[in-house]
């Protein structure tokens, strides 16, 4: 289940690309969060608590807000290979920040797997042709490093209320504070949109968001940090097979290699998972969210 939401997320640079209007990446994030959190809210009708409030809004900054600048920003200074390729990095940063954190063992393992993953992605993503910029590069590593706080940070604070209602405080959290950059760099809402426009928008903000930001939070409080950011893997893998499929772009064989190597790499993950009974935790968060 957990793999399901990077899978979608893999679906974004499809729907972006065919249904969007252009050059509005910091609109597209906002209308992706805001509603999406204040839909679960309305379905919850649960808010934070004491210390909760300004957590969730830590939370929602570093998983939601921060990473989405940091991504749009990555992607239009970048070639989509370079941006994806250094995002990739985040495996390896969560299971260092994991182990300091939140006291994951640190194994050579989980460093093989992550570089693995990295060199995977980069061989399906990343062309010959491709060219560097320093803020772009520096944008993309920072998207990657928010992301993995937001991921170690989500698993040592723990879930204080149901699933949905966390979900809704940190999508909420996260596009309050892309709301004002939106209309600062990109200007007003334009006055509107496309019957396409808008089904993108639905679908970027329920499934995209509300469904696959609740699986994705769901994993990470099940298993160990580490694992659950690998799986992020798969989204520029299913990007890479949406394009060949509904798109009809061509496939290297450099990259068939590379999708191998990132499936061989969630394979292994999940046997690791396996061995460990990682989902001995699910009985608790069961319990937790029926007290609730």
């Amino acid at each position: 289940m957990t793999a399901s939401a990077p899978a979608i997320w893999g679906t974004t640079y499809l729907v972006t690309a065919q249904f969007l209007p252009p050059e509005r990446p910091l609109l597209a994030a906002v209308l992706r969060s805001l509603p999406a959190g204040l839909l679960l809210l309305l379905i919850v009708r649960r808010l934070p608590s004491g210390g909760w409030w300004w957590k969730a809004l830590v939370l929602g900054a570093l998983n939601i807000g921060v990473f989405f600048a940091f991504l749009f920003v990555a992607a239009y200074r970048l070639p989509g290979g370079v941006a994806a390729t250094i995002g990739a990095v985040q495996p390896l940063l969560v299971s260092v920040f994991a182990a300091w954190w939140i006291s994951e063992r640190l194994s050579m393992k989980k460093v093989a797997l992550g570089a693995a993953g990295l060199g995977g992605v980069a061989l399906l993503v990343l062309q010959s042709e491709a060219r560097l910029d320093a803020v772009g590069v520096a944008c993309a590593l920072g998207g990657a490093l928010a992301m993995a706080a937001g991921v170690v940070l989500s698993k040592k604070w723990g879930q204080p209320d149901t699933l949905l209602a966390t979900t809704s405080w940190q999508l909420i959290g996260g596009g309050l504070i892309l709301a004002p950059l939106a209309l600062m760099i990109e200007g007003p809402i334009p006055e509107s949109f496309t019957p396409a426009n808008v089904l993108g928008y639905l679908y970027l903000g329920i499934v995209g968001t509300a469904v696959a930001y609740s699986l994705w939070f769901r994993g990470v409080y099940l298993m160990p940090a580490a694992t659950t950011a690998l799986l992020g893997l798969l989204s520029p893998l299913v990007a890479v097979g949406t394009g060949w499929i509904v798109l009809h772009e061509n496939l290297a064989p450099g990259q068939l290699v590379g999708a191998a190597i990132v499936l061989a790499t969630l394979i292994a993950a999940g046997a690791s998972l396996r061995k460990k009974d990682g989902t001995a935790a699910a009985p608790a968060l069961t319990e937790r969210t029926e007290v609730k």
